[in-house]
């Protein structure tokens, strides 16, 4: 295993679980960084009180992908070598960490990604029927237009080259920034690898925020981003310019 890797994980009132992920996490990962993107229940006061992990605080909520940037620079500027991407809500198993950061060194790819549905696990849960449609119909989109073979476009578990997060310009804030993150890894010819995961859902009722529980105001909003991907792409990237979705 290489020496400098670190583990993040985006956290947003997480007070029930942060304890418990944290204390798997820190089994797996030497360093382990928490990004808390303004909790308000109580996360705050549990994770300041550890002295296990690194932590940077977002002094009020930004969003998802703002809370995964934060993390992308942090392993940049404090030239960490690899990246792993955890949720904190329980759903990934930390004891695959180091799986995903030999995967990532030994195959020489950019990305490797996790899937829940490469393959089954016996220990897999079903998935809710909308979310698992709404997954199906984005990622058969991205693979169209951008040439790729996901599974799965949607799973925060994930390892990067942190060399390669350096070339990217991310700048969606919301709970769709990996499909921005998609269209620019297309763009830079980044190389990718899924790695099946167990299908774990603790929580079927589980909140986007606001009206992105609405399907379709969320899958419009997934359309937007990949558009606007798509239009902020720049001029070295002429295979994908112009290209929209639906």
């Amino acid at each position: 295993m290489p020496n400098k890797y670190l583990t993040a994980l985006p956290v947003f009132n997480e007070v029930h679980s942060v304890e418990s992920v944290l204390d798997e996490v820190t089994r797996f990962s030497p360093n382990v960084l928490v990004v808390d993107d303004g909790s308000t229940d109580g996360t705050s006061d549990k994770l300041t009180s550890r002295e296990d992990i690194l932590l940077v605080t977002h002094r009020a909520n930004r969003g998802y992908g703002a809370a995964l940037n934060t993390a992308f620079k942090y392993a940049i500027d404090n030239n960490y070598e690899f990246l792993t991407t955890i949720d904190c809500d329980g759903q990934h198993e930390p004891q695959r960490i180091q799986q995903f950061v030999t995967a990532c060194q030994n195959t020489g790819a950019d990305i490797v990604s996790g899937s829940r549905y490469l393959k089954s696990f016996e220990s897999d849960t079903p998935p809710p029927q909308q979310r698992r449609r709404i997954n199906h119909a984005i990622t058969h989109t991205l693979n169209q237009k951008l040439g790729l073979g996901l599974t799965d476009a949607f799973c925060g578990f994930k390892a990067y080259r942190v060399e390669a997060l350096g070339r990217l310009n991310l700048t969606e804030t919301g709970y769709a920034m990996p499909l921005e993150l998609w269209v620019q890894a297309a763009c830079h010819n980044l190389s990718v690898v899924e790695v099946a995961v167990p299908l774990i859902y603790l929580d079927e009722t589980r909140s986007f925020g606001g009206k992105l529980d609405d399907a379709n105001i969320r899958i419009a909003y997934y359309n937007d981003v990949m558009n606007r991907s798509f239009a902020a792409l720049p001029e070295n990237c002429p295979k994908l310019l112009g290209d929209r979705v639906g």
